[in-house]
């Protein structure tokens, strides 16, 4: 390849990876999108350039049938082109959309707000799920999501710009809130508490590295009943330490209305929010998810984290899960693994 390809192919992989919607590479005018299409296929050919431009290839073809309205199923990003399989579900402020993209990604849930105006939450959420990894112990990041990307997506049909996340999807994972209806009679303490030790373990791990979830609630808390697994999710409430240059209120910036009496009266008061505030929440899943099932025992341990009183709440997760493992020996001796399933439902 001569020199002069070369600095055409330099350029046409430079403008591949900033355009982040078809219009920022083709242009508005569509006789010299067309021009411009068939110029980068000729740059960008993997026959051109022996295999080495495949990826970027398929990115430029991605780009191309969408701003054709071809394949609006696909939303392409400067890493990814992301598929979308089915419609979305929507949840409190966004839509979640399954989505297939490279191995390298695989499945993603594609987390787009409702509303563009939310979009500065779920910048918080990205925020805090960048911190988590860089500044928190490795071993637990099981417990979170693994953000794939965040992305400013431009909707084909209305032209407005949403800040978007990409989250590696979850498999075999059943919300509290599902979990909560399948029992209506309440969990049995012995299950529950598995769960219990590992929300604690998300929030200390969490808490170790600077940030505060701001919003334990049913549907935020994931758990896998076969492996007993627990992921916290939806950090879009978040209060990471690193956000403190763009809001220095501490405060946790929005509420979940539905569950306005779950969180603790510095939420709603509009107050800096603390370790206690998470504590708080996560034992009120806990008390809730086992019903009239819990010993008196357990109620008394969780009482003490559902204080009025911020600053009278424990506010170490570490130490809380010690003393619900001495807690739990006493009630039940030593731990042993118990199968957990979910009734099946048709």
């Amino acid at each position: 390849m001569n020199d002069v390809n070369a600095r055409g192919l330099d350029d046409a992989l430079a403008r591949l990876d900033r355009a982040r919607v078809p219009a920022d590479l083709f242009g508005e005018d569509a006789a010299e999108a067309a021009r411009r299409y068939r110029r980068l296929v000729r740059l960008v050919h993997p026959d051109a350039t022996g295999g080495r431009t495949r990826d970027a290839f398929v990115r430029l073809n991605a780009l191309w049938r969408t701003y054709n309205g071809s394949d609006p199923a696909v939303v392409t990003t400067r890493r990814h082109s992301y598929r979308i399989a089915g419609d979305p579900v929507s949840g409190d402020l966004a839509r979640l959309y399954r989505a297939r993209t490279d191995a390298a990604a695989g499945e993603v849930l594609l987390k787009m707000p409702c509303d563009p105006r939310d979009g500065d939450l779920l910048e918080r959420e990205a925020v805090a799920l960048r911190q988590l990894p860089k500044d928190g112990d490795g071993r637990f990041l099981p417990y979170v999501p693994r953000l794939v990307e965040s992305f400013q997506h431009q909707d084909a049909a209305t032209g407005a710009r949403r800040r978007s996340n990409a989250i590696a999807a979850l498999d075999g994972f059943r919300s509290l809130a599902e979990v909560e209806a399948a029992f209506p009679g309440g969990v049995d303490p012995r299950d529950a508490a598995w769960m219990w030790r590992r929300l604690l373990v998300a929030l200390g791990f969490a808490h170790r590295a600077g940030v505060l979830h701001g919003a334990v609630l049913p549907d935020h808390v994931m758990i896998h009943p076969e492996e007993h697994g627990l992921v916290l999710v939806d950090w879009c409430y978040s209060v990471p330490g690193c956000y403190a240059h763009a809001d220095p209120s501490g405060r946790v910036p929005a509420m979940v209305e539905r569950y306005r009496d779950r969180y603790p009266p510095e939420v709603p008061a509009r107050r800096p929010a603390s370790q206690a505030t998470d504590i708080f929440m996560a034992a009120r899943c806990m008390t809730d998810l086992m019903g009239g099932q819990a010993p008196k025992a357990l109620r008394m341990f969780a009482r003490g984290c559902l204080l009025t009183a911020q600053n009278r709440r424990p506010s170490d997760a570490w130490r809380l899960l010690a003393e619900l493992d001495e807690l739990l020996e006493r009630l039940y001796g030593p731990r042993r693994f118990r199968p957990f399933h979910l009734p099946v439902t048709h």
